[in-house]
């Protein structure tokens, strides 16, 4: 099994765009042979003081049952069409790709 936690940081004002955009593609994900979760998601006010907030990110968390699973879906046609309507609401994109320990 393969995890993945993507971090996107969106420009000012884009996040709710991201969000709708990344949503519209899930269920093709989800029907990607080897996806076991896609999902979105966005910080939550908890009130611990060691959570560091940002209203600009939005992190992914993946599994996927094996890495080829993982890199046959970075280019999917789905996901190269998904990236191309998102471009303009991202700043920068971070990929954490993890095992268990």
């Amino acid at each position: 099994m393969i995890s993945v936690i993507a971090t996107i940081k969106v420009k000012k004002d884009c996040r709710d765009s991201f969000v709708e955009v990344f949503k519209a593609n899930v269920p093709n994900v989800l029907a990607e042979e080897g996806c076991v979760e896609y999902t979105p998601t966005i910080d939550f006010e908890s009130g611990i003081e060691v959570q560091n907030l940002d209203d600009h990110v939005v992190t992914i968390i993946e599994k996927w049952e094996t890495i080829e699973h993982l890199k046959a879906h970075l280019v999917a046609p789905h996901m190269l069409e998904f990236r191309e309507k998102a471009k303009d609401f991202i700043d920068n994109v971070s990929l954490k790709i993890l095992q268990n320990a």
